[in-house]
């Protein structure tokens, strides 16, 4: 026998991109904002119209997705109401200004006009981002264990990275830019700097907080300094470890955003500034979009490996 109200709470994503479309259809654009040549939103709430739809059939056969939208139906029905709302706040009433806050299709026609550059711009990213926090984690992780093992480098390096580390990695930008022969090189350290910092402080605090009973142990049958490190500490250490690269991946994108901003030839913060720079705010939201996704893809796949290297801890932190 069909629960209905369990029914009906998986048939609301349906009902949110229908809210969506009707208030797209019923309410004529207004006249301030720049008719666009192609209507892409339309274009895309039929699409999700037509997962939806999908989905809801099948969460009758698949539990997964039946216990999916059971559990997430009613917000992805309130996105829906909350896409529609701005829509009419924008596009269809003009309550905000217009120059600042352009319509969806305008926002979309972005992303088709424009995607060669936009893909352009993300590979850069992806670049700098790459190169910056692989350098970032392997000087943290290494300056992290030694501060975290080493009682005699604690006690005089320690000091000083409670000086430095707190800064701001992009407070270091205008010095950086005049010390690095290429805006590539300073973007890299710049990033590099923002991850450093987070994943040294956990690697270590996660070392010195190992139990000393597994080390005093290890010792006992004989292990070497190398041993202890690498088999007894770092892997004791890893939820910590883990943790400081999240944090570590999150400063990173605002090092990334703001080192484009300055001599850069590429990239999404570069696309932003860019954008801004020439008062077309459809480009500005549509780099946002672009931030967003990019982040929530690596983190994601972060998460994806710390699940699978730390299994027992699983469902301790969620994203």
């Amino acid at each position: 026998m069909l629960n209905l109200k369990n029914v009906l709470y998986r048939a609301l994503p349906v009902l949110g991109v229908l809210f969506a479309l009707l208030v797209q259809s019923v309410f004529p654009d207004s006249p301030l904002h720049p008719a666009s040549t192609k209507h892409y939103y339309n274009f895309l709430l039929y699409i999700l119209l037509s997962v939806t739809v999908v989905l809801f059939a099948l969460s009758f056969f698949i539990k997964r997705i039946h216990d999916s939208l059971s559990e997430k139906g009613a917000f992805f029905a309130g996105s829906g109401i909350l896409i529609a709302i701005l829509n009419l706040v924008t596009a269809k009433l003009a309550l905000l200004p217009v120059i600042f806050f352009p319509s969806y299709d305008n926002i979309l026609a972005v992303f088709v006009e424009q995607t060669s550059l936009l893909l352009k711009c993300i590979g850069f990213s992806f670049r700098l981002l790459i190169l910056g926090v692989i350098w970032g984690v392997i000087t943290g992780f290494i300056t992290g264990v030694f501060l975290g093992f080493s009682k005699k480098v604690y006690y005089w390096i320690n000091p000083y990275i409670k000086l430095i580390g707190p800064i701001p990695a992009t407070a270091w930008i205008p010095l950086v830019l005049t010390t690095f022969p290429t805006p590539l090189g300073a973007s890299i350290f710049i990033i590099a700097l923002a991850v450093w910092f987070p994943v040294q402080l956990m690697t270590s605090s996660g070392i010195q907080n190992t139990s000393k009973v597994y080390f005093e142990v290890s010792k006992t049958l004989g292990a070497g300094t190398f041993y202890q490190v690498f088999k007894v500490a770092v892997p004791a250490a890893l939820p910590n470890i883990f943790q400081g690269v999240f944090n570590g991946i999150c400063a990173a994108f605002i090092a990334l955003m703001t080192a484009e901003m300055f001599g850069a030839k590429y990239g999404i913060g570069w696309y932003i500034s860019y954008q801004k720079a020439m008062m077309l705010y459809s480009g500005v939201y549509a780099g946002l979009i672009m931030i967003a996704v990019f982040c929530t893809v690596i983190i994601t796949a972060l998460f994806k490996v710390r699940t699978r290297l730390l299994s027992w801890q699983k469902g301790l932190i969620k994203w």
